[in-house]
């Protein structure tokens, strides 16, 4: 995919302010540690994350995408008018319907012929929002739109540590499926995209690839779809080192028909932001790419995984830190569960 006059008009993010180390996690897992002698500091020493943070248990995603959208929409400068798109894009939302961007919509106050709708695909759902008003903009269909996302791991997090020390069956191989469950983390992030006409910042998003294998598509599984039930109790199972090695794998093929859409060579990139995982997918990612890893903007430390807004909270994070410079070329590298690749190039001129 190849655009002539899509822009990146801003990327904004919000966090939670509550903290919670991977040390408390432990200590609320005393129950398994001690039957299982498991060594304390085993969860930040294999994932290479120290925190990660959670949401008030009462908050649905949309009350903080609200806040999210909105801090993007003013760091634009772009008229609410002007914006003919949002999309909302992360795992977690309100209700099964109508879509969390029809209540997004609503308080934003945006126009009614903003098109609206919900995109979920694991951790890839904002980047793929993001495409999906790249493609409008580019056919003259919008001048501009929102993609929006606030994931909440807080449910997930209980839930995981309630199933661990109750379950007295369950041995050091059968715990490793919820070792990834751990290392989640909550946050919101938005990103505005507008046609030639109305950018201020010169910030073009040229294009990219996609790629996937669905071969692997059960290495990082929910339980059923229970969100129509009161009290839901969400558990995942994955896979982390299949997970791992096969996304890598797919991230491998499609590195090199990202380069040649885009007519780059790897030592030509000068900046990255990718997926967030951990520090050992970080740096096989890295190794399988051949790429530096200076070159990279991290936050799994001390954010975890944040799913599908994990890199542009990253991105976010990282120009307001100036990680970019005029006229960096920039790769943001998106990798998620199913197993799915989208992989595209910016020219940063502001």
């Amino acid at each position: 995919m190849r655009y002539q006059n899509v822009y990146i008009e801003s990327i904004a993010y919000t966090l939670p302010e509550e903290v919670a180390t991977s040390e408390q996690i432990e200590t609320r897992l005393g129950p398994l540690y001690e039957r299982l002698r498991l060594p304390q500091g085993r969860l930040e020493l294999m994932s290479g994350i120290k925190q990660r943070r959670f949401w008030p248990l009462e908050m649905l995603p949309g009350d903080q995408s609200v806040k999210t959208a909105e801090k993007a929409i003013d760091l634009s400068g772009i008229d609410k008018n002007q914006i003919g798109g949002l999309i909302h894009g992360s795992v977690c939302r309100d209700y099964l319907e109508p879509a969390t961007a029809c209540a997004v919509h609503h308080r934003l106050g945006l126009g009614p012929s903003c098109m609206i709708y919900d995109v979920s695909n694991a951790c890839l759902g904002l980047l793929n929002g993001a495409i999906q008003l790249a493609n409008m903009i580019e056919i003259g269909q919008i001048c501009s739109g929102i993609v929006v996302g606030t994931e909440s791991s807080r449910s997930l997090m209980e839930t995981t540590i309630e199933s661990l020390n109750s379950d007295i069956s369950l041995s050091r191989q059968d715990i490793k499926s919820a070792f990834a469950s751990l290392t989640i983390g909550s946050g919101s992030a938005a990103i505005v995209l507008c046609d030639r006409q109305l950018s201020k910042t010169g910030n073009r998003l040229l294009g990219g690839v996609a790629k996937t294998n669905t071969d692997f598509c059960d290495l990082c599984r929910s339980g059923r779809d229970e969100t129509a039930s009161d009290g839901m109790k969400p558990i995942m199972a994955t896979d982390s080192e299949a997970l791992m090695q096969k996304g890598i794998e797919v991230a491998g093929l499609a590195f090199s028909d990202f380069l040649a859409e885009l007519d780059w060579a790897a030592d030509s990139i000068d900046k990255t932001f990718c997926h967030q995982v951990g520090k050992a997918h970080h740096k096989l990612l890295f190794q399988t790419l051949g790429l530096d890893q200076s070159i990279d903007y991290s936050t799994f430390g001390f954010l975890g995984n944040t799913g599908s807004v994990a890199l542009p909270i990253t991105a976010g994070m990282g120009i307001e830190n100036g990680h970019l410079q005029k006229n960096d070329r920039v790769a943001l590298l998106g990798i998620g569960s199913g197993i799915n690749v989208l992989m595209l190039g910016v020219e940063w001129n502001s």
